[in-house]
């Protein structure tokens, strides 16, 4: 028997279900917001994700699943969705149209890491992105975006965090310092941390080895070396959030595992998670578009792990089957099934009926265990009078009623 591959997941019924609510609610809160749904590729250029995502970054060195295809072209299957869709808003000069520039993406992502609870190497992506908007209100309404999406969907004891890592003005001499004093206790960090000394110290503060953490506790934190124009948008955030009256945190040592970023970084926290706990991060990232060749756009967005997202729904949450169940008895009344199951389904009526040699009982039962609202039963009383019983299996109830009546009937209750 061939197995599938480690890291990746069958998603099956009825976990569809809950994917597909989720996605539902997610694009529906998106175009409220006035975002609009772009899908790019599942593989791109390799160069794509080693200039947007960092060459230092985690991902591009060890996470990245890399080939060099028939034409001898180095192709990598998309970590992350945010490079492609800025290649996609120069490629296309988006910039130049008049709508707004946001977007958001609900699709796969590839990275080589460790399976574990909520975390695959296939997962899935609910992303976001908004260009051209510089003004920390955006950062704001972005952040509320997430709140209000994890509310529609039930999802609670959730802590919001937040943070400024500055700009190309204030970062470098902040890590100069910081380089320093990491360079003093370089033995007792780990390897992987060794390395962040000279590459990118800022990243020693997203280790999740326990002494690494502590000693980074006592490292200088970016959040004291801001210019003063990162300081007044930092500011300006956190009044805006106060204004929606969203509660949050300043992390000082949330840095982000992307070079990209500039100015505000910001994570959902979940403790139902583990050590892993981030739901969702996102930030600011106003010389990507730039470093892609691109013009001088600002830029902020997020991404939600799907996977994650799904565990940490409420047990309760599913939507209710509006299902019609057709119980039919005979030769006769399969043919009649048939005609009935086509016209109902034009009128957008769910049904189904199932081609198998059963009794009425075992058709009923058949019924409950897929959760139908209601079962429609035809027998040779029905077809000799024309009329087919609908019973409500919720509250027992049988009514008489011609085809016009029944769909009026379902449709009055749908």
């Amino acid at each position: 028997m061939i197995s599938s591959i480690k890291g990746t997941k069958d998603i099956l019924p009825p976990e569809v279900k809950k994917w597909q609510l989720i996605e539902k609610i997610a694009r529906e809160t998106f175009e409220l917001y006035g975002y609009k749904e772009i899908r790019t590729p599942i593989f791109e250029a390799t160069e794509l994700f080693e200039k947007g995502t960092g060459e230092t970054s985690e991902i591009v060195i060890k996470e990245m699943y890399t080939f060099i295809d028939k034409g001898g072209r180095s192709i990598t299957l998309r970590p992350e969705g945010t490079p492609g869709v800025v290649r996609a808003l120069i490629e296309h000069r988006l910039y130049l149209k008049s709508t707004p520039l946001r977007f958001y993406y609900i699709g796969p992502m590839f990275r080589y890491d460790k399976p574990q609870k909520g975390r695959y190497r296939q997962f899935h992506q609910i992303g976001l992105e908004v260009f051209g908007e510089e003004d920390p209100a955006i950062d704001a309404e972005v952040i509320e975006i997430v709140d209000f999406l994890l509310k529609r969907l039930g999802i609670s004891q959730i802590e919001i965090l937040i943070n400024s890592i500055g700009c190309k003005k204030c970062r470098p001499p902040y890590l100069e310092i910081l380089k320093v004093e990491a360079e003093k206790h370089k033995k007792e960090l780990c390897p992987d941390c060794q390395r962040k000394v000279y590459t990118n110290p800022l990243r020693i503060f997203d280790c999740k080895k326990e002494k690494c953490i502590n000693l980074a506790d006592n490292f200088p934190k970016i959040i004291d070396y801001l210019c003063n124009e990162c300081k007044e948008h930092f500011s300006k955030l956190k009044n805006y959030l106060n204004l929606y009256g969203i509660e949050y945190r300043v992390e000082p040592k949330l840095a982000r595992g992307l070079d990209y970023y500039t100015k505000t970084v910001f994570e959902f926290i979940s403790k139902k998670l583990g050590a892993q706990d981030a739901v969702l991060g996102g930030g600011r990232y106003d010389d990507l578009v730039k470093i892609f060749d691109g013009p001088s756009l600002p830029g902020i967005g997020f991404a939600i792990g799907a996977e994650r997202l799904i565990s940490l729904l409420p047990e309760e949450f599913e939507e209710k089957e509006d299902l019609l169940y057709i119980a039919y008895l005979g030769d006769e009344a399969k043919k009649e099934t048939l005609s009935i199951l086509r016209f109902l389904r034009k009128k957008n009526i769910k049904c189904i009926a199932e081609f198998k040699d059963k009794n009425l009982k075992n058709q009923l039962s058949r019924a409950n265990k897929l959760n139908a609202k209601w079962v429609l039963i035809i027998g040779e009383d029905e077809l000799r009078e024309k009329k087919y019983k609908l019973k409500d299996m919720e509250k027992g109830i049988q009514k008489e009623l011609n085809k016009e009546e029944l769909v009026e009937e379902l449709t009055k209750k749908l």
